[in-house]
């Protein structure tokens, strides 16, 4: 198990490039199921989940080769048929979230599918409906083995059909898109995720063949083709990664900037860090990130305290609300923090409490930030990361503390941040790994 020492109060400078997007990551090499010829797949992000990903594609047949700086090279002519529900199989997907992605590839291209129950952040229930009640519309039968923890999905034709999804889940409305583009017919997916990352897997498949209209909307039409053929796709800048570097430079002090960040694909995410009484410029397609002394947080017109909530796209992704929780520690003013999704995201926030930040957690979804407008600095602890974005929020902590914080478990920030320590340290922050 890693470590990271860091040394907090050291101001950051220079500029960084965002990683490519996890999630998108994710469901574009996912997709590479639905064909027998090369699919190239452009900026890459060399992270935990994703090359767990790859590798488990690589042992299910998949010729997976590297063939440049971040990029692959995939074709999936053939697969292992014994390997899928193997023991092996079932424990890589039971330590990847992202293998839940292959269920609709699999099963819109051979008809059947053998999926592990996945792992994952333990940050509450997430529970699998949406994607297994839309892929039974499309004519899939379920059956779980309870003691292996494996589904066996057997659909022998694939019919398009309408459907009204019960949420607007991301991964689930990707699954489904990617059941439904070589089944019979038309597919109708009302309430579908519509973030860019859905986007840029609708334009992919679309320029593999597929036929999908609606794109970025909520109201998805899909009619299903007989086959696919390769493409080249390249994935979006992270968001949360742009996010969680406003949230470091805010916290340090520093003057930094964010370069090609697709501001477009940003959504409301640079608003709410406004709110937060933080300075964004934007310079091309690039965010400066200004030093502030001190920001103070916007409250609403009619006075009352800023309420900054998650929503699905175009609302504000649950991703960064732990980032943000943790810029509002310093902010001058005080912020109600709404986690709607997940009802354990917040339980990070006890060690901030140790850090000497004001915080008052009102129950699994909610906490009252009172901000020190740096007037305090957080003091340096022992800290354990449980869960991604949560461990990026103790970094970025750890970073503006005063002394020496240690925190463990850092393979759970493998998992979404790429060379993380290292392209901190060109910025000029203390940090090191052991």
């Amino acid at each position: 198990m890693g470590q990271f020492i860091i040394e907090g109060g050291h101001q950051l400078h220079g500029e960084i490039t965002p990683q490519g997007a996890k999630n998108e990551a994710l469901e574009v090499i996912s997709a590479i199921l639905l064909t027998e010829e090369p699919v190239v797949i452009r900026n890459v992000p060399d992270i935990l989940d994703v090359n767990n990903l790859i590798e488990l594609l690589s042992k299910m047949g998949v010729s997976v080769r590297k063939t440049g700086d971040h990029e692959w090279t995939f074709v999936a002519k053939s697969l292992d048929r014994e390997y899928l529900g193997s023991q092996e199989f079932v424990q890589r997907c039971a330590g990847l979230r992202g293998s839940i992605l292959t269920l609709g590839p699999l099963l819109g291209r051979y008809h059947h599918a053998c999926v592990a129950k996945p792992g994952g952040d333990q940050i509450g229930r997430r529970r699998l409906d949406t994607h297994f009640i839309g892929i039974q519309e499309l004519g899939a039968k379920f059956n779980y083995d309870q003691t292996l923890g494996v589904y066996d999905i057997d659909a022998q034709e694939l019919q398009g059909k309408y459907m009204l999804l019960d949420e607007a889940s991301v991964t689930g409305t990707a699954n489904i898109i990617m059941t439904a583009v070589l089944a019979k017919g038309t597919t109708t997916i009302y309430n579908a995720a519509c973030e860019p990352y859905i986007q840029q897997l609708c334009k992919m498949l679309n320029r593999m063949g597929a036929k999908i209209s609606g794109v970025s909307s909520n109201l998805l039409t899909i009619e299903g083709v007989e086959r696919l053929h390769g493409t080249e796709h390249t994935i979006l800048p992270d968001m949360i990664e742009v996010g969680s570097f406003i949230g470091m430079a805010a916290m340090t002090g520093s003057e930094l900037t964010i370069k090609n960040v697709s501001y477009e694909n940003l959504g409301i995410i640079p608003m709410m860090f406004n709110r937060l009484g933080i300075k964004i410029e934007l310079k091309g397609d690039d965010i400066h990130i200004p030093q502030q002394s001190h920001y103070e947080v916007q409250s609403f017109m009619d006075g009352s305290i800023l309420n900054i909530s998650d929503a699905p796209w175009p609302g504000l992704t649950p991703d960064l609300l732990s980032v943000m929780l943790v810029v509002a520690t310093q902010a001058k003013g005080s912020v109600l923090i709404h986690q709607k999704m997940f009802e354990s995201r917040l339980f990070f926030v006890d060690k901030l409490i140790d850090m000497g930040a004001q915080i008052i957690l009102c129950d699994p979804h909610r906490a009252v930030v009172v901000g020190h407008d740096k007037q305090m600095q957080l003091r340096c602890a022992r800290l354990s990361s449980p869960d991604i974005r949560a461990g990026i929020a103790l970094l970025i902590a750890a970073m503006s503390a005063k002394g020496t914080s240690v925190i463990s478990n850092i393979e759970q920030i493998d998992r979404g941040y790429e060379d993380i320590e290292g392209r901190l340290a060109a910025l000029g922050a203390n940090i090191k790994r052991v």
